[in-house]
């Protein structure tokens, strides 16, 4: 096999790496997130457990990266593609770790009070969120600056609602003393979950900069 060919193979390797690791984080999301709905203390703690695999995976793409780098001194697009693993690869375990700090914050939560708001403003930056992630990882093996852009515009949604379900929360707690705990906890989780939107974006960026070789900001 020539050096290119080798080359091109662990390129691929290290793109469906990162697909891995992306895959891992969008089950984390979806478990801590059903774990909070149905107050299941259990599925959270799993959460919290699995999340080794992610950071092991992490570690494996740095690792991987950097070794091509070291090897093979690629230029051009090739080095773009191994320095955007990195940095998707970055971003794509931080979004895991807020999927594990939801599992936390249910946890403190508890099983017993009901929750103090609806949940489906939540719901819905969650499912926003969520979509947003799965648009960015097809974007990203797809070389898709068109959806990258869209993934990149949905950030906006995603901040009203967080406006939105801080400002409601907040106003609770001058006559729901009793559960002020419980409102803390949810009002970490729309943060949770504007920041897995904010690392979303990060990865849409990426792709613009692997497709086009420049830096854009796309939601400023």
């Amino acid at each position: 096999m020539s050096v290119r060919g080798k080359f091109d193979i662990d390129l691929e390797s290290l793109r469906n790496k990162l697909l891995e690791l992306g895959s891992l984080a969008e089950i984390a999301l979806d478990k801590s997130f059903t774990s909070l709905q149905t107050r299941n203390i259990e599925s959270a703690l799993q959460v919290i457990e699995d999340d080794n695999r992610v950071d092991k995976l992490d570690e494996e793409i740095n690792d991987t990266s950097i070794m091509l780098i070291a090897k093979q001194q690629p230029v051009a697009i090739d080095l773009r593609r191994i320095i955007v693993a990195i940095k998707i690869s970055t971003d794509v375990e931080r979004i895991a770790d807020h999927g594990v700090n939801i599992a936390k914050s249910t946890i403190r939560i508890g099983e017993n009070d009901p929750f103090i708001i609806p949940m489906e403003n939540i719901q819905k930056m969650y499912s926003i969120v969520t979509e947003m992630f799965s648009l960015a990882l097809k974007a990203y093996y797809d070389e898709d600056v068109v959806l990258a852009k869209k993934v990149a515009g949905m950030d906006d949604e995603v901040d009203e609602l967080y406006g939105k379900n801080i400002k409601e929360l907040l106003s609770l707690t001058v006559e729901n003393k009793d559960m002020i705990h419980q409102i803390t906890q949810l009002s970490f989780i729309c943060r949770f979950l504007e920041r897995i939107a904010d690392h979303t974006t990060n990865i849409s960026e990426s792709v613009f900069y692997l497709v086009k070789g420049k830096h854009y900001e796309l939601n400023v």
